[in-house]
């Protein structure tokens, strides 16, 4: 027994150790640095600004939410020119959507792409990068609804050469939805204001997040056929499509940077299924990615290695430590205290310098994070590591829409009219009211508006 209680011991006192340097370094680096540069180039005239294609691809979306994103981008205040290309992925519910469709059939900045059959978020979005010839390239979840001042601030980000791919900050536009929604609203504050702020210090953001993320063309045009013909061990790999274009765009040079005043709110899970469910798919994701990004570790920042350490031998140690606790617990009849205590003390740590850094005590309830990521997420993380090579989205389901003819997309050269929504059924009162629900997540000159509904991220 005392073998057990000495590896929990162990294990966490080393997960504490190896949690503070990480967390200490990543706190320090995530402090926003100024750029003059970036606002000498609000001086620049329209004629300067490079053109931008938005890509949004659509696989059974809700009418209203993705009526709601696309309202987000024709009302983008980008004074240069922007196109928006809408790929519904052969969706089952196209006669629902094709009212949000006419909407903006007569808008010479839309066009709607109808896929014959559904053939996969990633291959959607390369039929409209192929289709479009914008120098840079904005990817949109259709669920997801940007500030008006989005494009400008990503491109204005994208003005340095050398840079290949710019993300926003991402909030859930859910939030006050359900306890679950509130968690990871906060999840992503941290995810976007620690780790990829401190990445974006080296312009090595691991993973452009694919709700908004912006994309040089130049650079697009390089690793376009490999980012298309993703394989793990030998089956085609079609998640986790923002982590591997930004490994990518790494591997071939290019700096990867992270905006945090460009917001963009998307729709979270609101119940623990669907939230484990996309979970399950984004730890298949990092591990197939992480071991393709450790070639890259030896050309990066020391803090880079010190990241990868932090995010994956941090969970196996603290793994370990539960592990032995409770079997010390179970066999002994002993409480592992000093187990215990340190986890609380890390716990409470974090939530209290998110806190204070966020100024929103709301973050002291973060430590709810903790058993959910003990009991669910570590056990679920296992689990991934041990099926990598299942590619089940999990939480998509191949549509069979029925196409006459042969033809495999259409392409409609589509409307905006804000004041046409009034014509499928929204009222400007409900818009407004709707616009109204996510405002206070914003600074008082950015709005984000959001549906409060209760469907999973894709």
């Amino acid at each position: 027994m005392d073998l057990l209680a000495t590896t929990s011991a162990v294990a966490v006192s080393s997960y504490a150790l190896l949690s503070t340097i990480y967390k200490s370094a990543q706190a320090l680096y995530a402090q926003p640095a100024i750029d003059s540069s970036m606002q000498d180039s609000l001086g620049r005239s329209e004629v300067d600004l490079p053109s931008v294609d938005v890509i949004v691809p659509c696989f059974n979306e809700d009418p209203i939410t993705l009526a709601e994103c696309l309202e987000s981008l024709a009302s983008q205040d980008y004074t240069g020119k922007l196109q928006v290309y809408v790929v519904d992925d052969g969706s089952a519910n196209r006669d629902l959507v094709a009212p949000v469709h006419k909407i903006y059939a007569n808008d010479p900045r839309f066009s709607i792409i109808l896929l014959a059959n559904n053939v996969g978020k990633r291959k959607a979005q390369i039929a409209a990068i192929r289709s479009s010839s914008g120098d840079l390239v904005l990817n949109v979840d259709s669920d997801t609804i940007l500030a008006a001042d989005v494009v400008t601030k990503l491109v204005l980000k994208m003005h340095d050469p050398q840079i290949g791919a710019a993300m926003g900050q991402l909030i859930a536009s859910n939030r006050s939805q359900t306890w679950l929604t509130r968690l990871i609203d906060m999840e992503y504050w941290l995810a976007c204001n620690e780790e990829r702020a401190a990445q974006a210090r080296f312009g090595a953001v691991m993973c452009c997040c694919g709700p908004c993320a912006m994309y040089r063309r130049s650079a697009l045009a390089l690793l376009l056929d490999q980012y298309e013909t993703q394989f793990f061990r030998g089956k085609p790999s079609d998640f986790g499509e923002d982590r591997h274009l930004t490994i990518l765009m790494l591997k071939a040079g290019f700096r990867t940077e992270y905006v945090s005043d460009a917001i963009a709110a998307t729709v979270v899970p609101d119940r623990l299924g669907p939230y484990l469910r996309q979970q399950l798919r984004w730890a298949r994701s990092t591990f197939r990615d992480t071991f393709l990004a450790l070639r890259l570790l030896p050309e990066l920042d020391g803090y880079l290695t010190l990241d990868v350490i932090g995010q994956n031998l941090g969970p196996l140690l603290l793994a370990l430590s539960s592990l032995a606790a409770l079997a010390q617990l179970l066999i002994a009849g002993s409480v592992p205290w000093w187990t215990g205590l340190t986890i609380a003390a890390m716990t409470m740590v974090r939530c209290s310098v998110a806190a204070i850094r966020a100024r929103e005590l709301r973050f002291l309830g973060f430590s709810l994070h903790t058993p959910i990521n003990i009991f669910l997420l570590l056990p679920l993380k296992a689990y991934a590591l041990c099926t990598l090579s299942n590619s089940d989205w999990l939480s998509r389901k191949v549509a069979n829409v029925p196409v006459d003819g042969e033809e495999q997309s259409v392409i409609l050269h589509p409307n905006a009219g804000r004041s046409a929504a009034s014509k499928w059924g929204m009222s400007s009162t409900s818009r407004k009211a709707r616009v109204s629900q996510c405002s206070s997540s914003l600074t008082a000159t950015e709005s984000v508006c959001g549906s409060d509904r209760s469907t999973a991220c894709k």
